[in-house]
């Protein structure tokens, strides 16, 4: 799925809907430009899981954890990661693997250990506007690739994101300010 946003708030907005349909154990990685908007749609994903603190982008402490909003929310930031390996130092495994939510910005560098599946968010500059593509990912071993491309039909004809503000033009999908 791609959809376009136009402002801050809208990328803000973008993320308050997938945080109110958040479930525990679900991973999110994001991956973009420095000032594309990962940290502005994390903000938006943690307000929609009702966590009121303030949420910044734990760049020197790679992973804030939030506990006060409806479910743990677990937020990495790895762009100063030296290897994946420092990754199991802080507890990587423990948090993946946890009740929690957890959104990891530039996880196209640690790859290596993200879990088996997880929701891909790729931001872009887009003229005036971000672009954000979203798409489950799932590693390649899994066992049976045509399972695979089965999930990813029904995800198609089944999209997690509905709202009413959110219009599906073929395969462009523009959130209306």
């Amino acid at each position: 799925m791609i959809i376009e946003t136009r402002s801050a708030e809208e990328t803000y907005q973008l993320g308050f809907e997938i945080g109110k349909k958040a479930t525990s154990g679900q991973v999110y990685t994001m991956v973009g430009d420095l000032g594309v908007g990962k940290t502005v749609f994390t903000q938006g994903m943690a307000k929609g899981l009702a966590i009121e603190e303030p949420i910044s982008s734990p760049t020197f402490t790679i992973v804030q954890v939030y506990d006060e909003g409806r479910l743990p929310f677990y937020h990495f930031d790895v762009y100063r990661i030296g290897s994946s390996e420092e990754m199991y130092d802080i507890g990587f495994d423990e948090y993946i693997d946890g009740e929690g939510v957890c959104i990891i910005e530039w996880a196209n560098l640690i790859e290596d250990i993200l879990p088996d599946e997880y929701l891909y968010i790729e931001l872009k500059y887009k003229d005036m506007s971000r672009e954000m593509k979203i798409d489950r990912a799932a590693r390649m071993h899994l066992n049976n690739q045509d399972e695979l491309m089965e999930k990813k039909q029904e995800e198609m004809n089944n999209p997690t994101i509905t709202q009413t503000n959110i219009i599906k033009e073929e395969k462009t999908t523009i959130i209306q300010p």
